[in-house]
């Protein structure tokens, strides 16, 4: 896959291998059954989703990550639906929690975080509160403040209490495609089924309360604290986290440096794998740090 946006034939072959080459497993936090993959070998990699994410999602860019020589863990964060997860008691720090018990049941020690849109601020909280834990990171979308819009504040309040996914929303895919497709420009449209196919699948009421969540969060405070090597990787497109809420994080860390795709959006994930591998790859094994 080394064409600037994969094929339709690029995506089925990353499906086939997430689904028969990980390790699928499980293991209960003491807040819900977190659902876990595996895959491969080497330095240890930890992926943290989005808000309307899952691990699927990310099969392009992990085949590729594991192909580099990475151990991949990606794992699925509460829903409420079928994970016995109490959404309504969740606070920020619990989703920290789990994550240090899926490395606590792996035995690992020390690992690298990758962390996305949603996922970016459990890996900033994560770098702050447990240095010692963490090696370097990738933040992809990554923020430290985001307020969310007043509608957006009104229907995730509404959405708490819905017990649909987020694909049975009527007319959900003739409003969010003005907003997506453009940044899949260049791709097949099997790449943009496939977003709608994973985000899909989000229950409605965790997508809300983890909105709800970030509408209260600030983590520009801890920033400075973080000590550990931080690649920003974004896309000139994006128009779901904004250029300001990247360079928020950009003035606050100590050590940190920003890549930019062109043209690309939200979803590098899905529109830019390989090149999204290749520059995690270079930092990721860079200098040793101590």
């Amino acid at each position: 896959m080394n064409r600037p946006h994969p094929t339709a034939a690029d995506l089925a072959r990353a499906r086939a291998r997430f689904h028969a080459e990980p390790t699928h497993a499980a293991v209960h936090t003491g807040r819900y059954r977190l659902r876990y993959q595996d895959w491969g070998s080497g330095s240890a990699l930890v992926s943290v989703h989005g808000l309307c994410d899952e691990p699927l999602s990310f099969c392009m860019l992990v085949s590729q990550l594991v192909d580099h020589g990475f151990r991949v863990i990606s794992y699925d964060l509460p829903n409420g639906k079928d994970d016995d997860a109490r959404l309504g008691a969740y606070r920020h720090d619990h989703y920290v929690d789990d994550l240090l018990a899926l490395m606590d049941h792996l035995d690992l020690d020390r690992v690298d975080l990758l962390g996305t849109s949603f996922g970016s601020t459990i890996t900033l909280r994560a770098l702050a509160r447990n240095p010692e834990r963490f090696r370097r990171a990738v933040l992809q979308g990554g923020f430290a403040h985001r307020p969310i819009e007043p509608i957006e504040r009104g229907l995730s309040r509404l959405g708490r209490y819905w017990p649909w996914r987020m694909h049975e929303l009527p007319m959900r895919r003739k409003i969010m495609t003005p907003m997506d497709a453009p940044q899949f420009e260049g791709c097949p449209p099997e790449i943009y089924d496939f977003l709608q196919e994973c985000s899909g699948k989000t229950p409605i009421r965790a997508a809300a309360r983890r909105g709800l969540i970030l509408d209260a969060l600030d983590l520009r405070p801890q920033l400075p604290s973080i000590p550990h090597p931080v690649l920003m990787i974004g896309g000139d497109r994006d128009t779901i986290v904004h250029r300001w809420c990247e360079a928020d994080v950009e003035k606050g860390l100590p050590d940190v440096r920003r890549v930019e795709f062109r043209p690309c959006g939200h979803y590098p994930q899905y529109t830019m794998p390989a090149a999204m591998a290749e520059e995690m790859a270079k930092f990721l094994t860079g200098d040793p740090v101590t």
